[in-house]
């Protein structure tokens, strides 16, 4: 497989030239233009410390459809007890760190300092997005994540206290559903993510509803609030 090596422009493959696995490119850099760039044409980053910059498109994309949201009875208690407050775009950077330090069975973990810096780039122009968990003062947990037209594009989430992250997913959903958007793209698909009622869809489907969605109205530019309104 010839894996394109990405120039000056911001031009990528196009999707059905991934690879076996959904590698489409490698190179660039993460400036913000070619993150959104990469967003608008179905393709995310994810790389190691030491590997090259490296951009998937994979056959198999996890997608959590809004009205298939699992919430389990130990959730649904959780959300009863009101235990934690929930924010949205408060501690953009706090929550990327916190994805970034979260335990990962010893693989290191890809948020590197330049996607912290290149996320919080996004987080600056309005288009990258945070929710938080708070415990009285202390963040317990939250998620971060993309957004453009109607679509959100998850992209990490953490938690240091019982289902914090879950409530986050949960709030953010809701929210999600008040303003028209399309199903949550959460990238890879792993047994967390189908507990909650992720679902793999082929490239061709997730490429065909994100299209869609993008246009479906404008971007909702950020800080985002429980209270934004969509526009």
């Amino acid at each position: 497989m010839n894996v394109q090596v990405l120039g000056d422009d911001l031009t990528f493959p196009p999707v059905e030239h991934a690879g076996e696995h959904g590698l489409l490119a490698v190179g660039g850099d993460l400036s913000p233009a070619r993150l959104l760039a990469a967003y608008e044409h179905g393709t995310f980053p994810w790389f190691m410390e030491d590997d090259p910059i490296l951009w998937w498109s994979p056959e198999k994309r996890a997608i959590l459809p809004l009205n298939k949201l699992r919430i389990h009875k130990s959730l649904r208690n959780e959300l009863n007890r009101k235990r934690y407050q929930v924010s949205m775009d408060k501690a953009f950077k706090d929550v990327i760190v916190g994805c970034q330090q979260a335990p990962r069975d010893g693989h290191g973990t890809w948020i590197t300092e330049e996607v912290v810096d290149a996320y919080v780039a996004l987080h600056e122009l309005g288009v990258a997005h945070s929710v938080e968990v708070w415990q009285e003062d202390d963040l317990v947990g939250g998620l971060y994540g993309v957004s453009l037209g109607r679509m959100f594009f998850g992209e990490s989430m953490f938690s240091s206290s019982p289902n914090a992250s879950k409530v986050a997913l949960v709030n953010l959903i809701q929210w999600m559903k008040d303003r028209g958007f399309g199903p949550l793209d959460c990238q890879i698909m792993n047994d967390h993510l189908a507990s909650l009622g992720a679902e793999s869809w082929s490239r061709t489907q997730f490429q065909t509803i994100m299209q869609t969605m993008l246009h479906a109205g404008p971007t909702i530019r950020g800080p985002w609030s429980f209270n934004t309104t969509s526009t």
